[in-house]
């Protein structure tokens, strides 16, 4: 099954420049998938519920439970750089 596409034009669209070879190259590939995804249409579906994933899917949260926070001084032991109760961080903005 032919399924003709300019895939000069759709990289152009893209902005992406293509080599002679690459064309070559990517217009089978590309070939390939549309063929494949002809087939997966012809499927016969009639009857077959729509799903969003193959199998039965349940979330699984845990309780949410009120826990005392962590003091202080163990939030700032596992920092790289602490002074004075806080944690130091490297400036985000440059300073003139």
């Amino acid at each position: 099954m032919a399924i003709d596409i300019d895939i000069a034009y759709v990289a152009r669209l893209a902005r992406i420049e293509l080599s002679d070879e690459e064309l070559e190259h990517y217009g089978a590939q590309l070939e390939g998938i549309l063929e494949h995804a002809a087939l997966v249409q012809q499927l016969p579906t009639q009857g077959v519920e729509p799903t969003s994933h193959p199998l039965p899917m349940v979330n699984s949260f845990r309780p949410d439970e009120v826990t005392p926070p962590l003091d202080r001084e163990t939030a700032l032991s596992q920092a790289p750089q602490a002074d004075g109760g806080h944690f130091r961080v490297p400036p985000t903005l440059e300073e003139e």
